[in-house]
Formats: C-alpha cells, structure tokens, sequence
C-alpha cells in the first residue's frame, strides 16, 4: 500500500514539475502552469487514487479518511481510474511518443496506477455494498468535468484532450464523443457492480462455512 501511494504521488509530481519547467522556461505563468495541470481528468483522478491509497495506508483517523475509504466512493474512484486508462490507450497513445520523464510520469498515470488501484480495490474495499443507484452519483464527476472543460475552453481556447476540442470539432462531435465517452463509464461502472456482488456473495459463504 504504501509502495502504491509513493507511486501515485509520484507520477503527479513529475507531470507537475514538467509542466511548472515548461512555463518556466517559456516565461509564463506558473499559476497558469498550475491551473493546467488541474485541468486534465487524468490529474485529478490520480489525485484522487493517491488519496485513497495513503488513507489506508496511514491510520490516523479523520473525517476525510472515513469518507475516502467508503465502499461507494473507492469504488466510483476505481471506475474512474479505469477509464483513464482505457481512454488513454485508445483514444490517445497513438497521438504521441513521449520520451524521458514525460513517459515515465504517462506510464505511471494512466498503466501502473490504474492497475495498482484496480488491485487495492480488489482486495482491500469491502464488498457487497453497491447498487446500481450508485452510479447516478458516480457520473457526476465527469459531467461536472466535462461542463468544466467546455467551460475553460470557451474562455481560453484551450482544450485538455482533442475529443472534446470545440474549436477543431465543433459541439455536435464534441457532444457525441463525450457521450460515447459517459457510455464507457457506465459500462466500467456496471462491470464493477457485478464484480462486487459476486465477491460480496463469495466472502459471505465463506462466513457462513
């Protein structure tokens, strides 16, 4: 676990200190640096995978440990990491080749973490918990993500992934991939669900026996 949470803080604070270097050497802002890199799903996700792991790591208790390490919200987090890395090798592996830390700082973000994460939640997350009414609450993210980007773009002309770039796109196709985009989520997420009831009823046979 604690190798986990090491590697997510990790793989955010290479891609962190890449992109401050960058507008750094450019002379730009390193607020606007930073605000960037919050712009990208992949960011705050990690963000999010790193968290979680260091709240199981340490045991100090405290109201954000007891609601990060809640079945329901590891678990919309996981679905969230899995897509990252779905929709990192589908939609956008092939676009570029990074090189040096860049393409240590990618691997980390969107194979290893997701992985490692897939397996904490696996093996550490309670199961037997989640209903399909989670999943209402499990795409707000990335609605709210996605009005946000839309958001962003519109005052700044400036999109984090080119599936959702308005000004190459326009809105209808925009429209179109993020949807196709929320469709994969819910897939992953209903995946998830099934895999939890079927854990959930195998820990309690085991109780039982």
């Amino acid at each position: 676990m604690a190798v986990a949470a090491v590697l997510g803080w990790a793989g955010l604070a290479i891609q962190l200190y890449l992109i401050l270097y960058s507008r750094w050497t450019l002379e730009a802002s390193l607020i606007g640096g930073l605000l960037s890199f919050f712009s990208y799903f992949t960011v705050l996700t990690n963000t999010l995978v790193a968290t979680v792991l260091t709240c199981e790591w340490t045991s100090r208790e405290s109201a954000a440990r007891r609601w990060f390490l809640q079945p329901w919200v590891s678990s919309a987090i996981a679905v969230s990491i899995v897509v990252v890395g779905l929709a990192y090798s589908l939609l956008l592996r092939h676009l570029w080749h990074p090189e040096g830390w860049q393409l240590l700082a990618d691997e980390l973000m969107h194979d290893v973490m997701p992985l490692l994460f897939l397996a904490y939640w696996w093996w550490g997350v309670p199961k037997g918990t989640l209903r399909l009414r989670h999943i209402g609450l499990w795409v707000i993210y990335p609605l709210v993500y996605f009005a946000y980007s839309l958001l962003r773009g519109h005052e700044l002309a400036v999109y984090p992934y080119p599936f959702i770039d308005v000004a190459t796109l326009g809105y209808p196709q925009v429209f179109l991939n993020a949807g196709g985009l929320l469709v994969g989520f819910v897939v992953v997420a209903l995946v998830l669900i099934g895999l939890d009831r079927w854990l959930g009823r195998g820990a309690r046979r085991q109780h039982f026996l």
